[in-house]
């Protein structure tokens, strides 16, 4: 019977962070023979697979212990207790806290508590849990942030994260300082609300001046990357970042969610269509090479044909190359969820759309690219991303988490095909 401990990760980076660090906690606490299901809350299908993911494991191993966290779990923590399957269930504060895991490796007669989940918005103190790197990535992420202070109408993640809480800039040097010292050649920099770094701290700092920091007091690291972030809080320091510093990589993943000015202030964003197109314009005006993608939702509440044409169209205006497209689900509790419904096949038909749309997208962007060097991190034997977080296809020998020139080749539906130049010195 196996002894292992296994990890299984639903939704977010911010999440395949945390599942390392629980993964170091667990194995501190000595425990054995268990799995850990580290969930996500963002739609009704991510908590369905969930729950599907946790059968089946006590099905191929009756008997494990089986551990459910993640943000599904501080949420409604009594319904996956309420599964026999379940062992124990962890809040996002508990699940990477010294000592979570040691009840269940301690044979001493008594019985822990099944669950133990506190209230998220009391917690304040956010990277007390950074680590040394992260297990079979090319790349590493480091948390300067979690939690969230908006309350768009669609959203359930605050209630399972909490408010917004930042990593102090020393924290983040130093963390970025070590695993560029392990070897990372690039490292990205994730939260759930990542741009609302700072406003927490003494002095309210920038997520700018934080990136500013790091690209300074850690110049042996080649790349630095930003997870999602919301189009409503870049600040002129990040902008400047952008311009003048080649080893921030110019690509940026803008929390859009929609292109109608009616549907973005139903979802409360903070954001307009004019804005988020402005962005786009600034952004390119002193970064030519950067390339987006942008989180959209299809069929929102009172959604109309016309209000969702205003999204379609801002994938070909903004010139989007990554998209990730969400049909709308609605989540218990929040006041999206109280709103007039769109027909689910109406709802299914305007993501495939999207989706469509974000193609075309993607053959723009990469018939852009014929005939260029790029550089690329190997992710994997024959797989390099690009500066510009294009994926490469390349012939040739290369280490994974190494830096390599290729000379773009050809590209099919999703990603370029290459030919290795040359290694980056290391």
């Amino acid at each position: 019977m196996s002894r292992d401990v296994d990890i299984v990760t639903f939704g977010c980076r911010l999440n395949a962070y945390e599942s390392e660090v629980i993964r170091t906690r667990a194995a501190e606490d000595g425990l054995s023979d268990a799995v850990v299901f580290n969930t996500c809350a963002v739609t009704g299908e991510a908590v369905r697979q969930a729950r599907q993911a946790i059968r089946k494991a006590r099905r191929e191993r009756p008997g494990a212990r089986l551990i459910v966290t993640g943000c599904a779990a501080q949420i409604d923590p009594a319904a996956f207790a309420a599964m026999p399957e379940v062992d124990l269930v962890l809040g996002n504060a508990e699940k990477s806290q010294t000592g979570a895991y040691a009840p269940l490796s301690q044979a001493d007669g008594a019985e822990p508590p099944r669950v133990r989940v506190n209230d998220i918005m009391s917690v304040r103190e956010t990277a007390g849990h950074l680590i040394d790197g992260l297990k079979d990535r090319a790349r590493a992420y480091v948390e300067v942030q979690n939690g969230c202070d908006h309350r768009c109408t669609f959203c359930i993640i605050p209630y399972g994260r909490g408010n917004s809480r930042s990593a102090p800039a020393g924290e983040v040097v130093e963390q970025v300082r070590k695993l560029a010292a392990q070897g990372y050649r690039e490292v990205v920099l994730t939260g759930v609300d990542v741009t609302s770094w700072g406003a927490d701290l003494p002095g309210r700092p920038t997520l700018g001046q934080l990136v500013a920091r790091i690209l300074k007091l850690v110049p042996e690291l080649p790349r630095l990357r930003l997870s999602s972030i919301d189009a409503a809080e870049i600040d002129p320091d990040l902008m400047r970042c952008l311009a003048e510093e080649p080893r921030l990589m110019p690509y940026l993943h803008l929390s859009l969610q929609a292109g109608d000015d009616m549907i973005l202030k139903r979802m409360k964003r903070r954001h307009s269509r004019a804005d988020a197109l402005k962005l786009v314009r600034e952004v390119r005006a002193v970064r030519p090479d950067v390339a987006f993608g942008a989180d959209l939702i299809a069929g929102f509440p009172t959604e109309t044909d016309e209000m969702f044409a205003n999204t379609l169209k801002l994938v070909e205006e903004a010139d989007l190359a990554f998209l990730h497209v969400f049909p709308f689900s609605p989540r218990p509790g929040t006041p999206a969820a109280r709103m007039p419904a769109v027909k689910r096949d109406v709802v299914k038909a305007r993501a495939a759309a999207l989706r469509s749309a974000g193609a075309a997208g993607l053959a723009r962007h990469l018939a852009r690219q014929a005939g260029r060097t790029l550089s690329g991190l190997v992710e994997r034997p024959g797989v390099a991303r690009a500066e510009d977080f294009t994926e490469i296809a390349f012939e040739g020998e290369a280490p994974v988490g190494g830096i390599v020139d290729l000379r773009v080749t050809g590209r099919d539906e999703r990603r370029l095909l290459a030919r290795t130049l040359h290694m980056a010195p290391a």
